[in-house]
């Protein structure tokens, strides 16, 4: 059964969640996993996808955006996809969401990573999607994140 783990972030920043979940996918990604980062909207996956190059000095997570006109070849050597909307394209350990709701493809994945931070609309969503994973019987796990390591 997937496991979901809610990574709240006591950093108020913009794009708060973005870096914490660049951070997360090198780390993923550096133990040999498979990511989906899963955007709320195509311009979201693009953001995402540029942050992916410029998050740390030094970084390096070889990734793309999942899309139906990518190229076989370049699809298969990428362990880190980036998408919205519909069901991914290739198969990984660890969906990380951005968007606002739970996407309806989560129970694929070994685990979910839901990063919480913002607004407080932001904060209520999240909310949201723990009590839909608690009520479904999915096993839950809350982290704080302190403003130093977000």
């Amino acid at each position: 059964m997937t496991r979901v783990d809610f990574y709240v972030l006591d950093a108020p920043a913009v794009q708060a969640r973005e870096l914490f979940a660049c951070r997360l996918t090198e780390k993923a990604w550096r133990l040999q996993h498979r990511v989906y980062l899963h955007a709320a909207s195509a311009e979201a996956a693009r953001q995402v996808d540029q942050l992916l190059w410029t998050f740390r000095d030094g970084s390096f997570v070889p990734h793309s955006i999942d899309t139906e006109d990518l190229d076989p070849a370049v699809a298969g050597r990428t362990p880190v996809r980036i998408g919205a909307g519909g069901e991914p394209r290739f198969e990984a350990e660890l969906l990380i969401n951005l968007g606002a709701e739970v996407p309806l493809f989560f129970s694929r994945f070994d685990r979910v990573a839901e990063i919480v931070a913002g607004t407080d609309e932001e904060k209520a969503a999240a909310r949201e999607r723990f009590r839909f994973y608690r009520d479904r019987g999915y096993a839950l796990a809350t982290h704080q994140i302190g403003a130093s390591r977000a």
